[in-house]
């Protein structure tokens, strides 16, 4: 799980710096709109939209904007109509990959993601290549200074959650759909911080990259999920922490 883990961590630090913001409200308020609409706007009821709204909240999103946007998508207030799509694609190495994200126009959308993949030492893949190595499951990453491994275990475990990992340099727990936000809430109850919290797919298997590989895939996910329709990017992709920290070096 560690390339899911690490990508999380690499976005958490650019949105720190947040040269995006207004981007990346656009895309939460899209998400936002589009769960209220298939799930109602209630999120005591909508667990994904309560998800959702959390991670707006992470990114310092308006609370109006998250109102709007609630509004937007139960029909309260006038809106776009977005059309949720899949792509199935390889990245350098063989990394398989998922892009998902919402469009008002479909025709535009895919020939632009075609493009980007093109451009970056991508392809596109025919529907289903991909995306029947993934499995959507919760997913929480936390640092590992913030909390020991048996307490985050102890935690997480009897709050519901599957699994947790404290392999690499974060705690990752894996929980079912329907179990993310008890094990979130267990997790906040104790005043610990995540990098994120969310409900994602898991792949089954990785691909380990180095070198060049490594750094095109990197560009390649970046330039994806700047696209103003791709809400999320995951690829079954593993990098080292030491590979990762050379590749930053040299963007520098």
């Amino acid at each position: 799980m560690s390339g899911h883990s690490k990508w999380a961590s690499i976005k958490h630090k650019k949105g720190a710096a947040d040269a995006k913001r207004g981007a990346a409200f656009s895309k939460m308020a899209k998400e936002i709109s589009a769960i209220a609409k298939n799930g109602g706007g209630d999120p005591d009821i909508n667990a994904s939209l309560r998800t959702a709204i959390d991670r707006a909240k992470g990114i310092n999103m308006p609370k109006d904007k998250i109102d709007n946007a609630i509004k937007k998508g139960t029909g309260e207030i006038p809106g776009v109509t977005y059309e949720e799509i899949t792509f199935d694609a390889y990245g350098p190495g063989g990394v398989a990959m998922m892009i998902t994200g919402l469009t008002d126009n479909n025709n535009r959308t895919t020939a632009e993601i075609k493009a980007i993949l093109k451009r970056k030492n991508g392809s596109s893949a025919g529907a289903g290549a991909t995306s029947f190595l993934f499995t959507k499951k919760g997913f929480i990453s936390i640092e590992k200074d913030k909390i020991s491994e048996d307490e985050i275990m102890e935690i997480a475990i009897e709050a519901g959650a599957e699994d947790v990992d404290s392999e690499g340099n974060y705690h990752e727990i894996t929980t079912e759909i329907n179990d993310l936000m008890a094990v979130k809430d267990a997790v906040d109850a104790k005043g610990i911080p995540m990098v994120t919290a969310e409900m994602t797919m898991i792949p089954s298997n990785y691909v380990k990259l180095e070198g060049n590989e490594a750094k095109q895939l990197l560009s390649l996910m970046e330039a994806l999920e700047d696209h103003e329709d791709v809400q999320n990017v995951y690829a079954n992709f593993d990098i080292s922490d030491e590979e990762l920290e050379r590749i930053a070096s040299e963007d520098n």
